[in-house]
Parts: C-alpha cells; sequence; structure tokens
C-alpha cells in the first residue's frame, strides 16, 4: 500500500522537485547547519558572493551569525549590496577579487554570471552548462583576504571562509594565510574535471588544505553535467585538525 510520503514524493518529483526529511543523513543544508553549530561558527566570510545566494542558504538553514561578503562583478556586486540591506548583520566589503597577490585583475564575465572567473573558460564547461560563455571583460582590484578581512573578524571566535571563486580557491587560500588561525572551517568549491585554464582540481585543493591543517569533514553535491550525469564540481567542507569532537 502507497503511504502518504510516497505519494508526496511523487507528486513533488512529477513537478521537477524532490521532497526529503530535513536531517542531517538526508539534508545537505541540515548537516551544513549541523557542523556550523557544532564548530560554533558566528562569523562567515562569503568569497564569491555572486547576487548573495550562499547568505540566503545560510539563513534559511537558521544561523544568525555576521557574515561579510566579497563578490568582484560591478554587476552582481551591486545586487549583492541590494540584498544585504535588508540584513543588518550582513556586510557587503567594496568590489574586489581576493587572491595570492595585490593590485588588478581582468574578470571574464560569463552570460549566466555566476560562472564568471578571473580564470579563461574551457569548452567543457560551455558544453555543460549552456548559457555560459563569457560575454565581455571588466577590470577589478585584486587584494589578499588576510589584508582586507582583519577589520571584519572584531570579536569573532570561529570563522567559516566560503570560497566559490571558479577555480581561483588555492589562490584565494593562499592569500589567506594570514587570518587562518582564526578560521575554524574551509568551504571551497572543487572540480573533478577542468572546467577553467590552470584550475587546481579536487586532490589539488585537498592536499593544500591538508598541509595548513585542515581535514575534508563533508563533501556537498555541485554543479552535474546535464546530457551526461557526470558529477563535475562539488563543495568541500573542511574542519580545522584538532580535538572538535568528531
Amino acid at each position: 500500500m502507497t503511504s502518504l510520503t510516497d505519494m508526496i514524493k511523487r507528486l513533488a518529483r512529477t513537478a521537477g522537485f524532490e521532497v526529503r526529511r530535513f536531517a542531517v543523513q538526508r539534508s545537505q543544508d541540515a548537516q551544513l547547519a549541523r557542523l556550523l553549530t557544532h564548530l560554533g561558527v558566528d562569523l562567515v566570510l562569503d568569497v564569491g558572493a555572486n547576487e548573495g545566494q550562499y547568505v540566503r542558504t545560510l539563513r534559511t538553514i537558521g544561523f544568525r551569525g555576521r557574515v561579510v561578503s566579497f563578490e568582484p562583478l560591478s554587476s552582481a556586486h551591486a545586487r549583492l549590496e541590494a540584498a544585504a540591506r535588508r540584513d543588518r548583520r550582513w556586510t557587503v566589503a567594496p568590489r574586489m577579487a581576493l587572491g595570492a597577490a595585490e593590485g588588478e585583475v581582468r574578470l571574464n564575465i560569463s552570460g549566466n554570471s555566476l560562472s564568471s572567473s578571473i580564470l579563461e573558460m574551457l569548452p567543457e564547461h560551455e558544453r555543460a552548462a549552456p548559457g555560459s560563455a563569457v560575454v565581455g571583460n571588466e577590470m577589478a582590484p585584486l587584494h589578499r583576504l588576510d589584508r582586507v578581512a582583519r577589520d571584519y573578524l572584531e570579536d569573532a571566535h570561529a570563522v567559516l571562509l566560503k570560497i566559490d571563486t571558479q577555480g581561483y580557491e588555492d589562490r584565494v587560500i593562499d592569500g589567506a594565510a594570514g587570518i587562518l588561525d582564526r578560521v575554524a572551517a574551509i568551504q571551497a568549491e572543487l572540480s573533478f574535471v577542468p572546467l577553467y585554464a590552470g584550475q587546481p582540481m579536487f586532490g589539488d585543493v585537498r592536499s593544500q588544505l591538508g598541509g595548513i591543517g585542515f581535514e575534508l569533514y563533508a563533501i556537498f553535491p555541485g554543479h552535474v553535467h546535464e546530457e551526461t550525469g557526470r558529477t563535475l564540481q562539488v563543495d568541500g567542507f573542511f574542519g580545522r585538525c584538532g580535538p572538535v569532537g568528531f
């Protein structure tokens, strides 16, 4: 006999939705919420914020701590500032890209905004995500996170550094070296397939973070090739090595 739960799930799938229990074993949002609570995170540095999608997820799962968002793309930065005006604990930093050096950098603007990157987009990315092709360029200031973030740390006890910079994650990590002692966890987008020229792969970033004292705690689903079903990217959540109760 079909249960009411099964009927609801089947109807939801017919409409293109998936219904799951909001539980750690079944929901990545529930798992993220548990990780943030367990680690006592009270500040999120949101690098590669785009228009604020990650912050909306944080608020939906119950995170009420401070967030500081960084975004280099001018159009996305304007929308980000507009979104943050409704949240007094959400600060948007001046428009800038983050990396391992100081200066200026050229951004490749994607047709879907989300795929914009400092790095050159490879054909595999365009094939996997129609509408992501580069449509223009613009310049942005480039800074190290450990140079610009100190004023935002204030009295934070446990910081989550979230990085979604389309292949530039390793350089953001290098540029954060001076504040990593304040960072409890790092969530970074990681690729299994080269999508941008010169980007590190999943194993490269995992080794980089392992070398500075962070171990993999969780993997969240990411970008999937719509035609083949192959996983191209995931988000890796890394916690600082040590006695944290795991």
